[in-house]
């Protein structure tokens, strides 16, 4: 049996999930008028304003960071050591290339939710793939079934994944044992978790900024520590890239395929752009200016900041440290804890251990807050289903942190393999109206007028739209 999951997972992620998320990339490039590029030099502008509170829902930054704190996480070290191990330096080039691309179908998936979400019964917004689905399409048979494989994926089984990365780091630099190390994790994603949506908002819009600047300024500290080995490490990245570095050596070294699948595959998994995720978050956000391509916007901004920023941070620990080659790639964390071990001394070793906890733990809470907002589609938020999900975490938190489960790690790849092929599919049904969305915005952006949506002007989508969403939006 764990032989067939990782062949399935082989054939997925090995080729058919990474080129089809790379083609949704290119089409909602084309389709949105290209533009990630086009606003790229406004995204500073776009930060600032989502900073903005307003009355009803999330603010666009709170929204940023919490989506920001499920893709945080045991991938951005862990993942990024392995993919540089597994594809060589020239990985990072196509971590890079995977993160432009994939900014596209992030504003994609992410304006269609807000677009078409609704209030529940506490006045809050609800929304993601599953009501897409049923609203845009008329497919909530198929939105039940992408809810439930995300309350498997992401409700139980990465939270494991997280909490033995965890275990893993502690015990190394620490020699604490794993169950313990388990025990202080889930009584902390409890604490949040309790806090619900708003609360936890509220914490990461200060939590994520500062662990962002942990581990990226620790990063940039060693990197101009080694400043002279700088030219070096990014020739090598371009050069093996597309193996010119292996061909002027004359030996076969990493293979052009290895960096490029190793490269998209860590980008897109970190950044969770077109999984189907991140837009369970965007939903509940006011944005501002009152457009569903504002927070489409504000999206993207978290694929550049996870792929190109916090995870680059962590490739250029790896490759100063150069033991990429020598070390076996079984355990990223530890990977990671060597190589700052090695640039800069024991220290490292508990530093790493602190950062993933922190990633770990906003991960996991984030986590179940995507879990509990596809219960509230599946019709089944209740107290006592709330809380079973909750015990249900901590408790594959726990698990996670006392054993391997290679096994339920690889099933839950395919879980999310089929999340992603539903989404996807949604996504490309619904182009046109993406289309629609992005040149409404550009349109009005280009008249010098602050965008606002006005569904009267799109009758077809207006009959759509949940009663109230976008009846009354701010004009001030």
């Amino acid at each position: 049996m764990p032989d067939f999951f990782l062949f399935i997972n082989e054939i997925l992620w090995g080729s058919v999930m990474i080129y089809l998320l790379l083609g949704a990339g290119i089409w909602f490039t084309f389709r949105s008028g290209f533009i990630q590029f086009r606003y790229i030099r406004l995204f500073a502008r776009s930060l600032i304003t989502s900073v903005r509170p307003q009355p009803g829902g999330l603010s666009s930054f709170q929204a940023l960071c919490v989506s920001l704190a499920a893709r945080f996480g045991n991938g951005n070290l862990a993942g990024v050591a392995l993919a540089v191990t597994a594809g060589g330096p020239g990985a990072v080039f196509w971590m890079w290339v995977s993160a432009l691309i994939g900014m596209a179908t992030a504003f994609a998936e992410c304006s269609l939710s807000q677009l078409y979400k609704e209030r529940d019964q506490n006045q809050q917004f609800r929304g993601g793939p599953a009501w897409y689905l049923a609203r845009g399409l008329g497919m909530r048979w198929l939105g039940v079934l992408f809810s439930v494989l995300l309350l498997i994926a992401y409700g139980l089984i990465f939270n494991t994944m997280q909490a033995n990365a965890v275990a893993g780091a502690v015990h190394f630099a620490f020699a604490m044992p794993g169950g313990m190390a388990g025990v202080v994790l889930a009584l902390l994603s409890l604490l949040f978790i309790l806090r619900g949506m708003h609360g936890v908002a509220r914490l990461m819009q200060w939590v994520v900024p500062v662990m962002a600047v942990l581990w990226v300024g620790a990063s940039l500290l060693i990197t101009l520590w080694h400043a002279d080995q700088l030219p070096h490490i990014l020739m090598l990245i371009v050069k093996s890239a597309f193996g010119w570095e292996e061909a002027a050596a004359g030996t076969l070294g990493y293979t052009l395929s290895q960096a490029i699948t190793s490269g998209f595959q860590r980008g897109m998994l970190s950044n969770e752009a077109g999984l189907g995720s991140t837009p369970n978050v965007a939903a509940a956000a006011v944005s501002w200016p009152p457009h569903p391509a504002a927070q489409g916007i504000v999206q993207m901004i978290g694929v550049v900041i996870d792929t190109i920023v916090v995870s680059t941070a962590s490739a250029m620990i790896i490759l100063l440290a150069d033991e990429y080659a020598t070390r076996p790639a079984s355990d990223g964390i530890q990977l990671m804890q060597h190589a700052l071990v090695s640039l800069t001394g024991n220290w490292g070793a508990g530093f790493v251990a602190f950062v993933i906890l922190l990633f770990a733990l906003t991960s996991i809470v984030v986590n179940y807050l995507y879990a509990e907002n596809n219960l509230v589609f599946l019709r089944l938020h209740n107290k006592k289903n709330v809380w079973l999900l909750r015990a249900t975490t901590l408790t594959m938190v726990m698990a996670g942190s006392l054993v391997s489960l290679p096994v339920v790690w690889q099933i839950a790849d395919v879980v999310m393999a089929l999340m992603a092929l539903i989404n996807l599919m949604a996504l490309l049904l619904l182009s046109p109206v993406v289309t629609i969305i992005a040149g409404d915005y550009l349109r009005q952006r280009k008249l010098g007028i602050r965008p606002v949506f006005d569904p009267k002007r799109y009758p077809e989508i207006e009959r759509q739209l949940a009663p109230g969403a976008w009846d009354e939006v701010p004009r001030e």
